[in-house]
């Protein structure tokens, strides 16, 4: 079978994969690894009650012979909505996932045959769930191959990355007495006071790390209330803390901002993570948070791939042709470098 990256990236990009729907997308991409040579095993994972589906979901390991692997290319098949189908011109590839991360898994694929052409012991790990909480990372944890490195694949412009910052997630609740609205003395707004919590929290001064930048801080969902004409008497905001370094100093702040006003559930929490400098590659540090926490026990972590991650998650996304085809021999240079 040939291999071509940007028919394969569009092929993948036409499969509907939003997060806890990746079905369809594994069926696929394990038969067509089968097809190049690949010994391919699922790993099934459990569809969480959330995402009210029932459909059957999997990370793919795959190796050229079941041996041991030196060095794993791993990212994820999941994406976020709306799905966007397949488009492209002579510079771009377009469509949801285009660069995160279906342009990626073609380009590692594309690698990890070179690499194996030169006998290089390399493994391939797909998973599910990267874009909500990691959730086939976990799962792809329990079962390590012995690797010594893993390369994972988000949009870096093709730039090793030297931190990845860290998430903390936050439920912030306030609760009043409804009443209406006409006698404000009669209640007790939850809404009115969760505003003014918010308002603390965004106030806060987060840490600042010379060579990383500094945390910052989303309230990205707001919820309460029943009418215009009835005082709330419960609400709530879901915010999203990007990392620098550990979280307690974040969680003491925001549990202080709020004290009196409301409380605070902290839902979830992805590490901020250090990774190595190769020489003569160029460098960034990543923004956003990555499945790497999660896959601890499948070597030294590096982080690299094709694509801006300012197009991910838009109506825009694309991935350039001339990024895919260098992220191919990137990959297989950097693979080679740090085996020798």
């Amino acid at each position: 079978m040939s291999l071509d990256p940007i028919q394969l990236t569009r092929s993948l990009v036409d499969i509907e994969s939003i997060t806890y729907n990746e079905g369809a997308v594994g069926l696929w991409l394990e038969s067509y690894l089968q097809g190049l040579g690949f010994a391919v095993e699922r790993m099934p994972v459990p569809q969480p009650d959330e995402s009210r589906q029932s459909g059957e979901r999997f990370n793919l390991y795959a190796s050229a012979d079941g041996a041991p692997p030196d060095l794993v290319f791993s990212t994820h098949m999941d994406t976020v909505p709306p799905f966007l189908p397949s488009a492209e011109d002579d510079d771009f590839i377009y469509g949801r996932g285009s660069c995160d991360a279906k342009g990626i898994i073609a380009a590692q694929v594309a690698a990890a045959v070179r690499l194996r052409e030169q006998g290089v012991k390399v493994g391939l790990l797909f998973v599910v769930g990267e874009e909500r909480d990691s959730a086939g990372a976990k799962v792809a944890n329990l079962s390590p191959r012995g690797s010594r490195f893993l390369i994972n694949g988000e949009p870096t412009d093709n730039r090793l990355a030297l931190a990845s910052k860290g998430a903390l997630r936050a439920t912030i609740r306030a609760t009043g007495k409804m009443g209406h609205s006409a006698y404000p003395e009669l209640g007790e707004s939850a809404i009115h006071k969760l505003v003014l919590a918010l308002e603390k929290v965004l106030a806060l001064q987060l840490p600042w790390v010379e060579d990383v930048g500094p945390g910052t801080l989303n309230v990205g969902v707001i919820h309460g209330g029943h009418a215009p004409n009835v005082i709330a008497d419960a609400a709530e905001a879901h915010v999203l803390v990007r990392l620098v370094g550990p979280s307690e100093e974040v969680r003491a702040a925001i549990e202080a901002a709020v004290a009196g006003l409301a409380t605070v559930e902290f839902t979830l929490e992805i590490p901020f993570v250090r990774m190595r400098k190769i020489e003569g590659l160029e460098t960034m540090v990543a923004a956003f948070t990555t499945d790497i926490p999660a896959l601890d026990n499948w070597g030294e972590p590096l982080l690299l791939g094709p694509g801006s991650i300012h197009d991910a998650h838009t109506p825009n996304e694309k991935l350039s042709k001339r990024e895919l085809f260098a992220a191919i021999e990137l990959y297989t240079t950097v693979a080679l470098r740090l085996l020798q």
